[in-house]
This record gives structure tokens, C-alpha cells and sequence, in this order.
């Protein structure tokens, strides 16, 4: 049986939108006068079944509410199966799309959530989602106010060895890592008991199918590949939830000093050089969240005085880490923050058609 819908009260809206969502966790969300009404989870988008899922889910819920959206909100990523469909029922229906990003979508679910109006400061961190610039962005600060956002920063970008594979393949973003730090010659020995390790090197040198990601789900893999944890993943998030057990077993441990450069770009590689230098896993996982938590903590301060706002939403799937989360929010609060964090919605991507919704909501309202 279907599990009902999550109702989010909204400030009243005369404007009747669907979202659908991006392609992994996916969810469909419809906004009806002052409610938005999010659909349990319907799973990822790469295969058959839940596409169909998907579609009866939107026909479902817009007969339940007696709505017919004319509003059509989708991911900028084309490849989605969620887009093309946004795309067929607003030429079939004569409905107007609009495309958002993916990190101001989980930031702006927080808003709606939250009932948060004005600006705000917005850090999104997560594996993926396509920027603006057509980047892959995953460790992103961003100012947040309704329908418009601004990219104030992202975490120093690793190169993706394979692309997608890397992803599946923690080990190749510890090469990145190491390629990132000038040890290229580290690499085949490092990682002999994989085939391509001397490939992989080539590919890092010469820059071959090796596009760019400041994304913090593949620095979380680099660091559990180069601490030895986890090479290949049995599962999508292994690598980091097996960091995230050692940093527990381990306890807290001060961050390491000067263990990361701020600009707008926050550059971790000096903590990547002392994981990359053999020291114990537990330490090496606990050191790699405290000094995350006190490198992300400095960033939104910094922004908060360039900007005079004090109030940050943290989202994004790398916020199911509970080590991360908890460690990061004292720290901003700290520094005089006021965190908002989902409160019903998960941080992952099953709350993007809710962040979808309210700003396709707001770009109308607005325009």
C-alpha cells in the first residue's frame, strides 16, 4: 500500500505546481493553495519499473488533489528520466517548465520547511548534481533568496578518473587525490591489486575522461581510499558510512592544524597529504570529520559576515552522516549561526521535488 503523502504547510500560493524530482530517491511533490504535498519515496529512476511508478504517482496525486499543474518543475540534468518526462507532459499539456538546480533545490526545501523567507545561506553537500556551468557540483555554498541563487563557493575540485565509475570506485578518487598532491608515482604501487591502477595514472597526467567535481561525497571516497578502508563499493555511500563507524569508534579528536586553505574555494588537500601518509584508519576517519566540520564552519562564517546573514541550511545526502551533521551544526552555532535542517524530509535527494515546487512557485509568483 502507497504510504501517504507528507504535507508541508506553505504561506498561501495562488500558483498550482508539480515537481518530479531528480533521478535517485526519487520523490514527486504537487503544491495546492497553502500545502505541498510530497510523495513517499519512489527509488531511483534506472529502471523500468519505478519509471512507471513515477508516472502513476503524478496522475495519483494531482486526481487526489483535483489539481492540473500548468507548472511542471524538474533537475537541470537532461539524462533523468524525470526531466524528459516533465518535458512529454508539458508539450502533451501545455505547461510551462522550469528548471532548477539541484543544490538550490535541497537548500530551498530546507526553506520551505522551515517556512524561511529572505535570504539565506545555503551549504549543499552531497555526490552529485549538475551545476549551472554544467559541472558536476557536490560541496557547494550557496545565497539562497527564493527563486534566485548565487555560488559563492565550492570545495577545490578532484579530477573523476572514468567518471561515473569513479564513483562506484573509491580507490580512483584516492588516485585523484594523490594526483591532486603531486604523488602520481604513488599510484600503480599503491593501488597494484587493481588492474587499471597504472591506466588510471595515465588517464590523471593527460587528462582523459577525468572531468572536474567539488563534489564532498567523492572526497569522503578519496579519503576512505587512501586510509585503506574501502576500494570498491558493495553499495551506494559504503565508503563514507564506513568512515563514519571508524569515526565513532574512535571518538573525537581535535582537527588537524592547518589541514585545509580557504578562499571562496575550500581546499582540503593538506588533509588529504596527512590520510595519504599511512596514518591509522580510526584516527585518519575521526581527524577527516573534525577537520571538515572545522573547515566548513570557518567558510559559512566568513561568508555570513561578507553577506550580514546569520542564518545557514545545511542539505544534501553527506547530512545523513549524523557524526558530520552534529559535529558541523555546533560548530556553526559556535560561531553565532543559526542552523535549519530538514526536519520531516531527509537531506538526501528525496527532498529535491519539494525544494523544486517552492522556488518554481516563487519564479512564478515573482515574475
Amino acid at each position: 500500500m502507497q504510504a501517504e503523502p507528507i504535507i508541508v504547510p506553505l504561506a498561501k500560493s495562488d500558483t498550482c505546481v508539480v515537481a518530479l524530482g531528480g533521478g535517485l530517491k526519487n520523490t514527486v511533490c504537487v503544491i495546492r493553495g497553502n500545502e505541498a504535498h510530497v510523495s513517499a519515496v519512489i527509488g531511483d529512476l534506472d529502471n523500468a519499473v519505478n519509471c512507471i511508478v513515477l508516472e502513476n504517482t503524478i496522475e495519483d496525486l494531482c486526481r487526489s488533489l483535483d489539481v492540473s499543474p500548468r507548472i511542471i518543475a524538474h533537475d537541470l540534468h537532461p539524462d533523468f528520466f524525470s526531466t524528459r518526462l516533465a518535458h512529454e507532459m508539458a508539450t502533451s499539456q501545455g505547461g510551462i517548465l522550469i528548471g532548477v538546480q539541484h543544490h538550490h533545490a535541497h537548500v530551498a526545501s530546507i526553506c520551505a520547511e522551515h517556512g524561511h523567507v529572505g535570504p539565506i545561506l545555503g551549504l549543499a553537500l552531497d555526490g552529485f548534481g549538475l551545476g549551472d556551468d554544467g559541472g558536476a557540483w557536490g560541496g557547494e555554498l550557496l545565497k539562497v533568496n527564493g527563486a534566485d541563487f548565487e555560488r559563492l563557493g565550492h570545495l577545490y575540485p578532484l579530477p573523476l578518473p572514468g567518471g561515473d565509475r569513479a564513483a562506484r570506485e573509491p580507490w580512483r578518487m584516492a588516485a585523484a587525490a594523490l594526483h591532486a598532491l603531486g604523488r602520481d608515482e604513488e599510484i600503480p604501487t599503491r593501488f597494484a591489486a587493481q588492474p587499471a591502477a597504472a591506466t588510471v595514472r595515465t588517464m590523471l597526467q593527460q587528462g582523459f575522461n577525468c572531468p572536474p567535481t567539488s563534489s564532498m561525497g567523492r572526497l569522503f571516497d578519496a579519503a576512505a581510499g587512501l586510509l585503506g578502508i574501502c576500494a570498491v563499493q558493495k553499495y551506494e555511500g559504503e565508503a563514507a558510512m564506513q568512515l563514519q563507524q571508524l569515526a565513532e569508534r574512535h571518538g573525537a579528536v581535535a582537527p588537524m592544524v592547518h589541514g585545509y586553505r580557504l578562499d571562496d574555494v575550500l581546499d582540503f588537500r593538506p588533509l588529504l597529504a596527512l590520510l595519504a601518509d599511512g596514518c591509522d584508519a580510526d584516527y585518519g576517519a575521526a581527524v577527516f570529520h573534525s577537520t571538515l566540520s572545522a573547515g566548513l564552519a570557518e567558510w559559512v562564517q566568513q561568508a555570513s559576515s561578507r553577506h550580514a546573514i546569520r542564518t545557514v541550511a545545511c542539505g544534501g545526502g553527506c547530512f545523513l552522516n549524523r557524526w558530520l551533521q552534529q559535529h558541523l551544526s555546533k560548530a556553526l552555532e559556535a560561531k553565532g549561526l543559526q542552523v535549519l535542517e530538514t526536519r520531516r524530509l531527509s537531506p538526501s535527494d528525496s527532498g529535491l521535488s519539494l525544494g523544486q515546487a517552492w522556488i518554481a512557485m516563487h519564479r512564478t509568483e515573482e515574475g
